[in-house]
């Protein structure tokens, strides 16, 4: 059996922290790269004048073998006098390998494309002992032309160039190990100074009053930070736009509930004075309760409106599945046979049964959507109108038809726009509605990402009633 153990929530990243890790992390890589190559460039450094006066002695000793071949280690001896605790060898060999004088035990060194007089340095090694040797080839005075010359080597150990090379990166690197925390300091305090604004940012949003939505002064704000400020400002606008809708929406709902509810009121007080004077007749109390009735019936369904309404303009993210329109729109028209048989309007679906093409949507509101549409037109239609709900698609063109079309008096062009307005009722027109269905109706085909378009449904002629069409395009997904 394995133990899971719970997954432990990760806080807030810091930004200071993460700028600070950027500014120090580079340094702590570079740092021992700086140390490596200090420690190449100490060597190279400490073995060039090494190098040269070893080359030196080399020349000397072959000057000194090519003048006295005969009396080469008295000379030899005096010329290489090494520091103290380092060792100096030297060899010379004859022109077939025979040891003239000097340490018998040094490597040979091949000649290869060496010159006479020419002086060749290379890293080797005696007993164990490292060694720098200078190798060059001379040629006596009395030798034949032909010969091979005399082979030339002085070797030292590395102790010098070794305590010059310590010595370079002590110089060198001790600094560094107090520059490296005072760097890390440094940065840490420019950090602080840095983000200084953003703190006085931080505290004049925070002291100010939850009702106060006004814009953020960008000038006060770094201009790293402006796109930043201007984005929030932007959000406060909208929030501010949402606040003042949502209290007129209010005023306006408190406005049209009061009818409903004054006339619940006036009809119960009448009521209940009839009873008690006792003058209240069956007739006269069937129709205060038949008023009652319809009172509580308009302010159930303007109740219903307003939290239909409320819905469809959330802000939530909306969870979609495919809809098949076709089948939305069919039913709804049949919820509203009754009242269309009641009114005597011919109610009709024109459309498939099915939809081939389906969009992405949420299936209640835009059965919302429809109810409103269809509504509206049994409102505005007379006795004995037609409406008709129609579904196409355009396969090629990937988009699904919705027309709620009607052969009422229609509406003017100029109030085409305010009709989708909330509690927007054109006068003259005798309809007893909330004002809200072609509201709700029109958030929620934005919430669908479309719009719905007004039009007549056919050309004015004469006095014969424009009818209204209402169209709604959904692209299939």
């Amino acid at each position: 059996m394995s133990l899971t153990l719970p997954e432990v929530p990760r806080g807030p990243r810091s930004l200071f922290g993460e700028l600070l890790d950027w500014m120090l992390a580079p340094l702590l890589v570079i740092w021992p790269v700086s140390v490596f190559l200090t420690w190449a460039v100490a060597q190279d450094i400490a073995a060039r004048p090494f190098d040269h006066e070893l080359g030196e002695s080399a020349r000397a000793l072959a000057d000194q073998v090519v003048r006295h071949p005969e009396a080469v280690p008295g000379p030899a001896l005096s010329l290489l006098r090494g520091e103290e605790g380092d060792l100096v060898y030297f060899q010379v060999l004859g022109p077939r390998g025979e040891l003239l004088a000097g340490e018998r035990r040094l490597p040979v060194a091949e000649r290869g494309t060496a010159s006479a007089g020419e002086v060749r340095l290379r890293n080797d090694a005696l007993g164990g002992e490292p060694l720098r040797v200078a190798t060059l080839w001379v040629r006596p005075q009395a030798s034949a032309a032909d010969s091979e010359g005399l082979l030339i080597q002085v070797a030292e150990t590395l102790g010098k160039r070794q305590r010059m090379a310590s010595d370079i990166i002590r110089g060198v690197l001790l600094p560094q190990f107090v520059l490296l925390p005072l760097a890390a300091l440094l940065a840490w305090l420019a950090l602080v100074q840095g983000f200084k604004p953003l703190d006085l940012l931080q505290q004049r949003i925070r002291s100010r009053a939850a009702e106060d939505l006004s814009p953020i002064d960008e000038g006060s704000a770094p201009e790293e930070v402006a796109p930043l400020v201007r984005a929030i400002n932007d959000l406060l606008a909208r929030r501010e736009e949402a606040l003042q809708s949502q209290k007129q929406f209010l005023a306006d709902a408190a406005h049209q509930l009061k009818t409903p509810l004054a006339g619940l009121r006036t009809q119960a007080e009448l009521a209940a004075r009839a009873v008690q004077s006792g003058q209240a007749t069956a007739e006269e109390m069937t129709r205060s309760l038949e008023q009652i009735a319809l009172s509580s019936q308009r302010a159930a369904n303007m109740v219903n409106q307003l939290l239909a309404m409320a819905r469809a303009e959330g802000g939530e993210a909306l969870a979609t599945e495919p809809v098949d329109l076709a089948s939305l729109a069919r039913d709804t028209v049949q919820d509203f046979v009754p009242r269309a048989l009641a009114k005597r309007i011919d109610l009709g679906y024109d459309g498939p049964e099915r939809c081939e093409l389906s969009f992405p949507g949420q299936p209640w509101l835009l059965v919302e959507l429809i109810r409103n549409l269809v509504d509206n037109a049994l409102n505005y239609t007379p006795t004995g109108g037609m409406v008709t709900v129609r579904v196409s698609e355009d396969r090629f063109g990937r988009v699904v038809l919705l027309q709620v079309e009607d052969n009422g008096p229609g509406i003017a062009p100029a109030a085409r726009e305010r009709v989708f307005q909330p509690f927007y009722r054109q006068l003259g027109t005798g309809v007893d509605g909330s004002g809200l269905g072609l509201t709700i109706a029109g958030q929620i085909a934005a919430r669908h990402g479309t719009r719905i378009e007004l039009e007549d449904a056919h050309e004015r002629r004469g006095n014969e009633p424009p009818g209204a069409r209402f169209t709604i395009r959904f692209t299939a997904g």
